[in-house]
C-alpha cells in the first residue's frame, strides 16, 4: 500500500504536528470514540489531506465539474478512513486515508453521472424546446430556431450544446429520431432523471448524519457551508 503513494504526496500530518500528539490520539482512540472528542480532533488533523485528494483529482476532471463540490464526499471518505485504520495492516495512515478518500470522490462522481444537476435540467429544457418544435413544425427545427425559442444567441446554443453533451442520455418520447445528419442532437436524447431506490435514499440518510455529527465540531466558517450544501442544496460556489 504504502509503495503506490508518491514521495511528493506523503507529507503527513505527524511532519506538521509533534508526532507525539499524534501518537497519542492514535493509541486513545478505538471504536468507543466514534463521533467523540478524539475522533473529531483526528478529522481536522488530516483535513488537509482532503484538499489534496480533491485537488489533484479536479484536475482530470470536465470542466463542468466543480471542486467544490467534491469536498464533502471527500470528507466523509476521510472519516471513514479513521474509523476502519488499523495500523497493524497499514502502517502509512496519509497512504491509506487517500485511497479512501478518493474512492468515495469517486463513488460520488458515479453516483452524479459526472454531472451536476444544473446539466440535467438545462438538457432537459432543451429537449423540451426541440420536442415542442418538431411537433409544430412537422421537421427538425434549425438550430437558430432552437437558439431563439430559448431565448439565446446561436453562439450561446452551441456552448449549452457542448455544455450538456456529457450527460448519459435516453429517449424521453422519441421525438429526436427523425433528425438529419446535421442535427446537433442527432443520437442524443435527454436523460429521464430516475427516482432514488431506497438503498440509495438509505445511502444519503447516513451520509447526512454522518455530516451533522461532524458540523456540530467544525469551525464556523465550515460549519455553515457543510451546513447550506446539504440542507439547503446550494452549490458551495454559490455560498461563496
Amino acid at each position: 500500500m504504502n509503495a503506490e503513494c508518491p514521495t511528493m504526496e506523503t507529507t503527513t500530518i505527524e511532519q506538521e504536528k509533534p508526532a507525539t500528539l499524534v501518537k497519542k490520539a492514535w493509541e486513545s482512540y478505538s471504536s468507543h470514540d466514534q463521533g467523540g472528542e478524539l475522533e473529531n480532533d483526528l478529522v481536522k488533523e488530516y483535513l488537509p489531506l482532503v484538499k489534496s485528494v480533491v485537488g489533484r483529482l479536479a484536475m482530470t476532471l470536465p470542466s463542468h465539474v466543480h471542486q467544490e463540490d467534491l469536498y464533502s464526499p471527500g470528507l466523509v471518505g476521510l472519516l471513514k478512513a479513521i474509523r476502519n485504520y488499523d495500523s497493524a495492516q497499514n502502517s502509512n495512515f496519509a497512504c491509506y486515508a487517500r485511497h479512501r478518500i478518493r474512492g468515495a470522490v469517486l463513488d460520488e462522481l458515479r453516483r452524479l453521472d459526472w454531472v451536476p444537476r444544473s446539466v440535467h435540467d438545462k438538457a432537459k429544457k432543451v429537449e423540451r424546446v426541440i420536442c415542442e418544435l418538431e411537433s409544430k413544425m412537422q421537421r427538425m427545427p434549425e438550430e437558430s430556431e432552437i437558439a431563439e425559442a430559448l431565448e439565446i444567441s446561436i453562439n450561446d446554443y452551441q456552448k449549452l450544446v457542448e455544455q450538456i453533451r456529457p450527460v448519459a442520455f435516453v429517449s424521453i418520447n422519441g421525438c429526436n429520431e427523425q433528425g438529419g445528419p446535421d442535427d446537433p442532437f442527432m443520437g442524443v436524447n435527454i436523460e429521464d432523471e430516475e427516482t432514488p431506490g431506497p438503498d440509495e435514499i438509505t445511502s444519503r440518510l447516513e451520509l447526512i448524519e454522518k455530516i451533522k455529527e461532524k458540523i456540530t465540531e467544525l469551525p464556523d466558517k465550515m460549519k455553515k457551508v457543510l451546513a447550506f450544501h446539504y440542507y439547503e442544496n446550494m452549490r458551495l460556489k454559490e455560498i461563496a
